[in-house]
C-alpha cells in the first residue's frame, strides 16, 4: 500500500493553552503536522476562604492549580512560597508564577513519595480541582503530614467543535493524545456513536489507557513516563505507523 500523501491528523483536547503549547512542541520535534484543537474542558476559578491559616507549602498537581494559586495570592490571601509539584511542566509554571517549585517528575504517587521523603512541617495545602483522582491530602495526613485539600478551580466540560466532529467522520486514522482519565471520559461522551475514523490513542499513563479502552481504539500506545517528553515520543510512534501504512 502506498504511503499516505498527507500527514496524519492530530486532535488535541486539553485546555486551550496546554493544547497550543503541545502543538508547538510537536511541530518543533516532528515538523509540519495537521493539528486541530478542540478543548474538552475550560476552567473556572474559585476564591476559597483559607480562614487565615498559615501553610508551610503548597501541593500543585496541574498547571491550572498553579493559576488558581496565582489568583488566590493576587486577591490578597497569603500563600507559602514553596510548592511541591507533580511534574516538570507544573513546576515550570509555578516558578514563572513566583513560587519555589520542586518537581516529583511523575504522577500523584511520585508526588506523595517526594513529600514524604522531604518530611515537611505541616500543614500543607493541596489546591486541586473539583474533579480529582486519588486523595493526596488524605494519604499524606494519614501518613503523619497534615494536609488540607481546597478546591481552587472547576474544569467545565465543553463539546467538541464542529471541525473536530468532521474529523471523526473521515476514513483515516485520527491521533488522540490523552493526558488524564477525565479527558478520556469526556471524549467518550463527546464523540458521536456513529463514527468512521479509527482512533489512534497516545495515553500518558496506564490509568489513562484503561479509561481510554472505552473509546474502542484501533491502536493504543502508553507513554513510557507520565510527562510531556514521553507523550511526544508516543505521538511520534503513532505518526510513524500512520505515515508508513
Amino acid at each position: 500500500m502506498a504511503a499516505q500523501s498527507q500527514a496524519p491528523i492530530l486532535l488535541l483536547t486539553r485546555p486551550e493553552a496546554q493544547s497550543q503549547r503541545f502543538a508547538a512542541d510537536l511541530q518543533t520535534a516532528l515538523g509540519a503536522l495537521r493539528v486541530v484543537i478542540s478543548p474538552l474542558m475550560a476552567p473556572s476559578f474559585a476564591d476559597p476562604n483559607l480562614r487565615g491559616r498559615i501553610y508551610s507549602a503548597l501541593i500543585l498537581t496541574s498547571e491550572t492549580g498553579v493559576e488558581a494559586a496565582r489568583r488566590i495570592s493576587a486577591l490578597g490571601q497569603p500563600l507559602p512560597s514553596k510548592a511541591f509539584c507533580v511534574g516538570n511542566q507544573t513546576a515550570a509554571a509555578a516558578r514563572q508564577a513566583g513560587f519555589y517549585a520542586i518537581s516529583a517528575e511523575g504522577d500523584a504517587l511520585a508526588l506523595i513519595d517526594l513529600i514524604k521523603a522531604a518530611n515537611p512541617k505541616g500543614p500543607l495545602l493541596h489546591l486541586c480541582g473539583a474533579e480529582v483522582r486519588g486523595d493526596v491530602a488524605e494519604t499524606l495526613t494519614n501518613g503523619g503530614i497534615e494536609t488540607d485539600s481546597v478546591i481552587g478551580y472547576t474544569q467545565n466540560a465543553q463539546p467538541l467543535s464542529a471541525q473536530a466532529l468532521l474529523l471523526v467522520a473521515e476514513n483515516e486514522p485520527l491521533i488522540l493524545p490523552i493526558f488524564s482519565p477525565r479527558s478520556a471520559q469526556l471524549l467518550a461522551q463527546a464523540l458521536p456513536i456513529q463514527r468512521v475514523s479509527p482512533l489512534w490513542i497516545a495515553a500518558i499513563s496506564p490509568a489513562v489507557a484503561q479509561v481510554a479502552q472505552t473509546l474502542g481504539p484501533a491502536r493504543l500506545v502508553v507513554a513510557a513516563s507520565p510527562d510531556g517528553k514521553s507523550m511526544l515520543q508516543a505521538v511520534a510512534e503513532l505518526i510513524s505507523l500512520a505515515t508508513s501504512a
